[in-house]
């Protein structure tokens, strides 16, 4: 199984209570591996990572966000769990602390949908509140 795909990200980010809603809508690549779904799709500029691929791994209970590129990163969602990660990107390296609060998965075989709520903190103090909204559906 490895359909191409329509990837429609929605983030929500709030920072001392402003509010900054990004969408990207981008054609991917959606494959099934030992019970993981992968997407996988390219940046844009809208997001600001042109130049990076992003790679989600897609399991019950836990989402795996991976870019490479310009910027490189892993960040791990998974319930109750907080987890340190290093954000590299053009202009430095940066400590990430990704606190969830919310996961919500509905995948099959055809696509689905990931909601993701979470505190992020950045060098050590809170950055931001965010909510990301993912849905993958076949393109024809």
């Amino acid at each position: 199984m490895d359909k191409k795909v329509i990837v429609s990200v929605k983030s929500k980010q709030m920072v001392d209570r402003e509010e900054e809603n990004i969408e990207l809508v981008t054609p991917g690549k959606f494959y099934k591996k030992e019970n993981i779904y992968y997407v996988v799709y390219d940046e844009t500029e809208i997001s600001g990572m042109e130049g990076t691929t992003t790679t989600m791994k897609i399991g019950s209970e836990e989402v795996n966000l991976i870019r490479f590129g310009t910027t490189t990163t892993r960040l791990n969602f998974r319930k109750g769990i907080r987890d340190i990660s290093l954000y590299q990107t053009p202009y430095g390296v940066l400590e990430l602390v990704i606190d969830p609060f919310l996961i919500d998965i509905d995948m099959n075989d055809n696509g689905g949908e990931v909601k993701l709520s979470y505190g992020l903190e950045a060098g050590g103090q809170k950055a931001s509140t965010n909510e990301l909204h993912i849905k993958i559906w076949e393109s024809h």
